[in-house]
C-alpha cells in the first residue's frame, strides 16, 4: 500500500491551515449567497450600500475594541460612552450654541478621557476590565440619561449633517471615516513597535512586563484609543440621527464583541487582525440586514445575535484549548 509523500502531507496541511485561517469568510460569503436566494432585495446596489453604512459605525467602534482585545481586556462600556457623549455632544451643539469645529474636537477629547477611566480603574484596583467596564457602563449611562432630562435634542447646523448623512463620490461619508480608521488601525498593529508591544501584552503579560513594556501605561493607553473610536462613532450617528437621545449607541458593544470573536480576535488576547474584524462586522450587518428584511422579530432578532455570540465564544475557547494542549505536547515530546 502506497503511504502518502511527506510533501503531500505537507500540502494538505497548509490547504487546511488555510481554510480555518479563512473561516469568516466563507461564513461571510455562504451567508450572501444564502440571503440572495432567501430575500430578493438584499444583493441590490441600494441595499448594499445601506448595509455597508449601517455596519460602518459599529466598525469604528469595534477597532477600538480590538486593541483592547489584542491585549487581554475588554470594554464593555462602548455603547454606554455613545449615550454620555452623544448627548453632551448635542448639548454643546444646540444649547451651548458651539459651532461643530469646536465642538467635536472637544468631545472626543471626553470620549479619551472616558477610556482612560476605564483603564485607570482597572490598572488601580486591579479588578479584570470585565467587571470595571460593566460598571462604568452603567455609571456613563446613567450620567447620560441624567443631564438628557428626557429630551430629544434638535437644531444642530446644517453642515453638521454631512458627516453623517454625506456621500463623496456615491460612498457615505461613515464608510470612509471606517475605512480610514481600519488602516490605521492594521498600520499600527501589524508594521509598528507599538502593535508588537499591545500582542506582546496579551500573549504574556509578565513577559511583556520583563521585556521593557509598561503594561499599566500600555492598557491605559489602549482603554483610550478605544473611547476615542466610540467618540467619533458617536459623532457620526448623532450627525446621522440628527437628534440627541439617549437610545443612540445602545447595546453597540454587544455587535462589536461579537464581530471581534468572529473575526479571530480572541477573548484572551495575544490574537486578532484588521482584516478578520472587517469580516466579523460585515457578518453581523449581513445577519441583521437580512433579518429585517424578512421582517424577523426584534426580539427573534435579539436570539439569533446572542446564538451567534455563544458560537463564536465556543470557538475562541476550543482553538485557545487546542493550541495549548499542542504547545504542552510538543514540550513533553521534546528530549
Amino acid at each position: 500500500m502506497n503511504r502518502p509523500s511527506v510533501s503531500s502531507k505537507n500540502f494538505r496541511a497548509r490547504i487546511v491551515a488555510i481554510m480555518k485561517k479563512n473561516v469568516p469568510f466563507m461564513i461571510l460569503l455562504s451567508l450572501l449567497i444564502l440571503f440572495s436566494f432567501i430575500a430578493p432585495n438584499f444583493m441590490t446596489f441600494g441595499n448594499l450600500r445601506i448595509l455597508i453604512r449601517q455596519v460602518s459605525f459599529s466598525g469604528i467602534a469595534a477597532v477600538g475594541l480590538m486593541f483592547v482585545m489584542i491585549s487581554g481586556g475588554i470594554d464593555l462600556s462602548i455603547g454606554s460612552q455613545i449615550v454620555l457623549t452623544n448627548v453632551l455632544l448635542a448639548i454643546m451643539m444646540v444649547y451651548g450654541k458651539l459651532e461643530p469645529v469646536v465642538a467635536i474636537p472637544l468631545i472626543l477629547g471626553v470620549g479619551i478621557m472616558l477610556g482612560a477611566i476605564n483603564g485607570l480603574l482597572s490598572i488601580t484596583l486591579k479588578i479584570h476590565p470585565l467587571i470595571i467596564t460593566l460598571g462604568t457602563a452603567a455609571i456613563f449611562k446613567g450620567i447620560g440619561y441624567i443631564i438628557n432630562m428626557s429630551r430629544n435634542i434638535m437644531g444642530f447646523p446644517d453642515s453638521f449633517r454631512w458627516l453623517g448623512q454625506g456621500y463623496v463620490g456615491g460612498i457615505p461619508v461613515p464608510v470612509i471615516v471606517w475605512v480610514i480608521v481600519a488602516l490605521i488601525g492594521a498600520f499600527v498593529l501589524n508594521k509598528t513597535y507599538f502593535g508588537r508591544r499591545v500582542f506582546a501584552l496579551g500573549g504574556n503579560e509578565e513577559a511583556a512586563r520583563l521585556a521593557g513594556v509598561r503594561t499599566s501605561r500600555m492598557k491605559v493607553f489602549l482603554f483610550m484609543i478605544c473611547g476615542f473610536t466610540a467618540a467619533i462613532t458617536s459623532v457620526l450617528l448623532l450627525s446621522r440621527v440628527f437628534a440627541g437621545q439617549t437610545v443612540t449607541g445602545q447595546g453597540l458593544e454587544f455587535d462589536c464583541l461579537t464581530a471581534a470573536l468572529l473575526g479571530g480576535v480572541s477573548f484572551k488576547g495575544g490574537e486578532g487582525s484588521v482584516f478578520g474584524l472587517v469580516v466579523g462586522i460585515l457578518i453581523i450587518g449581513v445577519l441583521n440586514n437580512a433579518m429585517q428584511l424578512a421582517s424577523f422579530p426584534d426580539f427573534s432578532q435579539t436570539v439569533v445575535k446572542g446564538t451567534v455570540l455563544l458560537i463564536a465564544v465556543a470557538i475562541d475557547v476550543y482553538q485557545k484549548n487546542r493550541k495549548a494542549k499542542a504547545t504542552v505536547s510538543r514540550v513533553a515530546t521534546q528530549p
